[in-house]
């Protein structure tokens, strides 16, 4: 409504047209429904806009410049709150960030173990900034990640659209269950994830889920530690895992173990923390990328 200067209803019918059109998709984030372009729209209905598009006047040009203009100062806004937000939290983060590798190493690491061969869907729990949807946006397809905190939504999508990576969305959304359907997935990522919850082996469990016969999970965390201000200052739930656990976990949900790497803190020191990153797979035969656009889109979340 501040962009286009109309009424909400107004807003809201025109939206539903573009829907029923297959133009866009639509999801609900509690009181709030977000739209994006349809990730495949029909030839028919791209004819269909080309030719609208084709036909505007200078006058209809002045108006669109008008909307682009609100548009930019909207998305900017965005980005204010989300800078603000990332900026009052980035110190704590920055003082565990320090207790282990660099990051950058972390995700060197993990992108060697995915390796080369492209990505269909790829699926990120608990997503936060963003991050590994930028980090493997040259594999996937089609990216989504989800969390449970609109603040971090907010900064996520911020850092998509600095990235320029235009095929991933972010979403509010229960690790526990999400809502895509059984085998929608050729890669689930759990990145500094799981100590932050209770029950890490249901979420394993739905990684599982997810994903397609030859799909793949990667999960990096932290091996087990006795740095108890994490759990009192950070909300850590748990302080590190062994691989024993992280095997068990994935067993049960029926993954087969595929890989599992150590990294070591830099810094020599006894609060050092090093991180783990274990890939297991589900056994099957994965379908070719080719084929994997007709059989199953993450677009399908309701």
């Amino acid at each position: 409504t501040q962009i286009l200067g109309q009424s909400q209803p107004r807003v809201s019918r025109h939206l539903k047209i573009l829907a029923d059109a297959g133009l866009v998709e639509r999801h609900r984030e509690g009181s709030w429904i977000f739209y994006r372009f349809a990730s495949d729209p029909s030839d028919r209905v791209l004819m269909a806009v080309a030719i609208a598009l084709d036909g505007l006047n200078e006058a209809t040009d002045r108006v669109i410049a008008r909307d682009r203009e609100r548009f930019q100062q909207s998305r900017e806004a965005r980005d204010g709150v989300a800078a603000a937000y990332f900026e009052t939290n980035a110190a704590n983060w920055e003082r565990v960030r320090g207790l282990h590798i660099a990051e950058a190493k972390i995700e060197q690491r993990m992108h060697e173990l995915l390796g080369d061969q492209p990505i269909g869907n790829f699926v990120d729990f608990g997503t936060g900034t963003g991050r590994m949807l930028t980090v493997f946006s040259d594999l996937y397809t089609q990216g989504v990640g989800f969390d449970a905190s609109r603040e971090m939504l907010s900064v996520a999508r911020a850092k998509l659209d600095e990235a320029g990576v235009a095929h991933a969305q972010v979403r509010l959304g229960d690790i526990f269950s999400l809502p895509l359907p059984a085998s929608s997935a050729d890669v689930v990522c759990v990145h500094h994830v799981l100590h932050f919850l209770a029950e890490p082996a249901v979420a394993v469990s739905e990684a599982a889920r997810l994903l397609q016969p030859g799909g793949r999970l990667i999960i990096s965390d932290f091996a087990p530690h006795n740095l108890e201000f994490l759990r009192e200052e950070h909300a850590h739930r748990r302080l590190g895992f062994t691989d024993d656990e992280v095997g068990v976990w994935c067993r049960d949900a029926g993954l087969e173990r595929v890989n599992v790497v150590s990294l070591q803190p830099e810094k020599e020191n006894s609060d050092g923390l090093t991180v783990k990153v274990w890939l297991y797979r589900l056994a099957g035969q994965a379908p070719s990328v080719l084929t994997r656009g007709a059989q199953h889109k993450l677009s399908s979340v309701k």
